[in-house]
């Protein structure tokens, strides 16, 4: 008897370890017929992915998937041939356990053109997301606090959220190494704070100096490959980089809206150089977003690049450091009489609402939406000429946008709230008549 015993102990601990999710599913991009989700296992392991109409699993399509330590256990997962504006539910199965009793859910895009107006919806939007992690951090006090910003955004119910930049934060333990990258990536993404917001809507995503290296760093960075792999690895957007350009330029539309990510650090030179043009963007992706703001026919044009492009402050890392290329921007906008641009940034631990009015009357904004857990400060002070009357916010903060009204009577309301979720300011935009 007391040999069976230690055969059976020793059969049970010769069997390897079930892995379970290291945090919850992502919800990536969702567009009208399909829809990507992004996961993540504590260990390599077989990940099953089931996914199908809400209530009706007799439609069930089937993915399966395997996690491994080189690619920091994630798994990335692609819905295909859905419908159009339909709720789906979807499963996840690893080494053949269920992780829940339920169902995650996501929406896919509706098909509104040339049959009704455009539906209204939410984006929410931030910037500046530092999660302590003591043993790697400076000594002194934690310069992340207020976790609970990401339930009150998940709370709000927004339809899709827009990450603006300096995610993640690499300490000096993690650039320097492949692994440390992929580490400081999954310690985000753990954090309990977090879980109801990666599953709550669609994410998108673009970077900025802390999630592309050292802080202020710039194309000379050695090890940009390894960190443009892990933003790869880590987010949902449905393209990165240009077909002859590298980075994480992008595009999507979501109801009548166009967005378009920006890459201010991959082709980035210091502002301080003195023998090389001073560029963020450089000429091949200034000419592709001219060309595509052009071709937009949007009311809205949402640009995304991780600093300030309008205010006139040259401070910092802020657009207006690379003086000639900002003017060139604007000069090509006004010049092909492009209408409703916002620029949505972050980077500057402050909040902020900037416009300028081109020659003609043409109103461009820039909406800076900073910081959701770092360190915030109070820059008021800054001769920042553009920005309109009390908009600057110097606390922990987030944004929801709400594009509303018919086709061509869109309204853009801008609401900034506190960690709480209490609202400290709301401004419209009306959309350029057409």
């Amino acid at each position: 008897m007391k040999s069976i015993i230690l055969f059976a102990f020793a059969v049970f601990f010769a069997l390897p370890a079930i892995a379970q999710l290291a945090c919850s599913p992502m919800i990536g991009y969702t567009e009208m017929r399909e829809a990507f989700i992004w996961v993540q296992t504590e260990k390599p392991g077989k990940v099953v992915f089931e996914c199908f109409p809400k209530d009706n699993t007799t439609q069930t399509q089937r993915h399966e998937g395997k996690t491994i330590a080189n690619q920091a256990n994630v798994a990335h997962f692609r819905a295909t041939a859905l419908e159009p504006g339909e709720t789906y539910a979807f499963r996840l199965i690893v080494d053949g356990q269920a992780m829940r009793d339920d169902a995650w859910v996501f929406t896919t895009q509706p098909l509104w053109q040339y049959r009704e107006d455009p539906p209204a919806f939410t984006l929410a939007t931030g910037s500046c997301a530092f999660i302590n992690e003591e043993k790697y951090d400076r000594p002194g006090t934690p310069y992340g606090s207020d976790y609970g910003i990401f339930k009150r955004i998940a709370e709000a119910d927004p339809d899709l959220m827009l990450w603006l930049g300096d995610n993640i934060y690499l300490r000096e333990p993690d650039w320097g190494s492949r692994s440390g990258i992929l580490h400081r990536y999954s310690h985000m993404r753990s954090l309990p704070e977090m879980q109801k917001l990666l599953t709550a809507c669609p994410h998108y995503a673009i970077w900025d100096d802390h999630d592309f290296g050292p802080n202020d760093a710039d194309r000379s960075f050695i090890h940009k490959d390894w960190t443009l792999e892990a933003f790869e690895l880590f987010w949902g957007n449905p393209s990165y980089g240009l077909p002859d350009l590298d980075g994480i330029t992008g595009q999507f539309t979501f109801a009548d809206v166009d967005f378009f990510l920006m890459d201010n650090r991959y082709h980035r030179s210091n502002y301080e150089l003195e023998t090389a043009e001073k560029e963020i963007w450089g000429e091949k992706q200034v000419n592709w977003l001219i060309e595509a703001l052009k071709y937009s026919r949007a009311p809205f044009k949402i640009v995304a690049t991780g600093g300030q492009f309008l205010s006139d402050a040259a401070l910092y890392e802020n657009h207006a450091q690379y003086a000639e290329e900002r003017r060139r921007v604007l000069d090509r906008i006004a010049a092909e009489g492009i209408t409703g641009v916002i620029f949505l940034s972050g980077d500057r631990h402050h909040t902020e609402l900037s416009m300028l009015e081109l020659e003609g009357g043409n109103l461009i904004y820039d909406l800076t939406v900073s910081p959701l857990t770092s360190r915030a400060y109070d820059h008021r002070d800054e001769p920042n000429s553009h920005r309109v009357k009390g908009t600057i916010v110097g606390e922990h903060n987030y944004a929801l946008l709400t594009f509303d009204g018919p086709r061509k009577e869109r309204v853009l309301t801008i609401r900034v709230y506190d960690k709480s979720g209490k609202e400290l300011w709301s401004h419209d935009i009306d959309a350029p008549r057409r």
